[in-house]
């Protein structure tokens, strides 16, 4: 065996003693024992000989690291999964036996936020979810892990976590400016409010179509604008929700309420109660007697509405 030779020893009183000697280094994980035959031969004629079964076992030295399975795991899941969802295993492999080849798993230098989101099983190497993930804060987390085996050896990898959307958030509408009251008289197009809507989520989930109920002389594009003329006298203010509505399934919706209160222009002439007054009057009337009362009407309001009599 190339492994071994022997020798002999010879002591002081002429006796030889042989001697089973190494010659270079031995590998448990190749060769784990070995099984040698020492042969003893006499000087006679013929030689008479004898054997002996020599069986060496190799013990293990913890001479060889964890080796992950890849440099590089790669996950992706859904934000808002419930804690304690299986994320994805990692999987490390020692060729040295007992302790030596046992290996645990840990998190490698992590901040604190990968503690608080994800934890892994020491002996299983499973990676799971113990907080909550939100698309929206960090849709993406690159991770250290480490494998360690009994005897101090370590091993590194990374794990690349990809957070994907769901339909999480509704849109928000914010109202940047509102022009209240508006005039009746204001032409077509009038922006009468600024509007801003947002939606958190991305993709379809953040695409937002908006929308007007109730009956009112206004539309978005995308500002609020007047879409016809305002009539004071039929209607004072105009009262509407409007709705934003994302592309998510399924879709989130949000609202907002606007009042917006028509101002009057004079736009409406005094009315007679009647188109012609017919008086008789006796010749003998005397001065300064009524003769006739008449009424007349404006539509308008305020000044615009108070009648004077010439």
């Amino acid at each position: 065996n190339p492994s071994f030779t022997l020798a002999m020893k010879e002591s002081t009183d002429g006796s030889k003693q042989p001697e089973l000697v190494l010659e270079r280094a031995l590998d448990r994980e190749k060769q784990s024992s070995f099984e040698l035959v020492l042969t003893a031969s006499d000087g006679g004629d013929p030689a008479r000989s004898g054997t002996v079964q020599i069986h060496i076992n190799v013990t293990d030295a913890n001479d060889n690291p964890p080796v992950f399975s890849k440099s590089v795991y790669e996950a992706r899941i859904a934000e808002n999964l419930p804690a304690g969802s299986l994320v994805l295993r990692v999987q490390a492999t020692d060729a040295d036996a007992g302790s030596n080849g046992r290996v645990s798993y840990s998190f490698g230098n992590v901040p604190e936020e990968v503690h608080a989101l994800f934890i892994v099983d020491s002996d299983s190497g499973e990676v799971r979810t113990v907080g909550p993930l939100d698309f929206e804060e960090k849709n993406k987390y690159i991770v250290s892990l480490e494998a360690r085996d009994g005897g101090g050896f370590t091993a590194h990898c990374k794990a690349q976590i990809d957070i994907t959307d769901e339909n999480d958030n509704a849109p928000e509408i914010t109202i940047l400016s509102l022009s209240s009251p508006v005039p009746e008289d204001a032409p077509t197009g009038t922006v009468v409010a600024l509007l801003k809507v947002r939606d958190r989520d991305s993709g379809e989930n953040g695409q937002v179509s908006c929308e007007l109920s109730g009956e009112a002389p206004l539309s978005i594009r995308p500002e609020l604008v007047l879409a016809k003329a305002l009539d004071r006298e039929e209607a004072a203010f105009h009262e509407l929700v409007l709705r934003a509505i994302d592309g998510g399934d399924p879709a989130r919706t949000g609202t907002a309420r606007i009042r917006v209160t028509v101002l009057d222009a004079n736009d409406n002439a005094p009315v007679f109660s009647q188109a012609e007054y017919t008086v008789r009057v006796p010749e003998d009337v005397p001065v300064g007697s009524t003769l006739v009362t008449v009424t007349a009407t404006d539509a308008d309001e305020g000044l615009n509405g108070q009648v004077k009599y010439s």
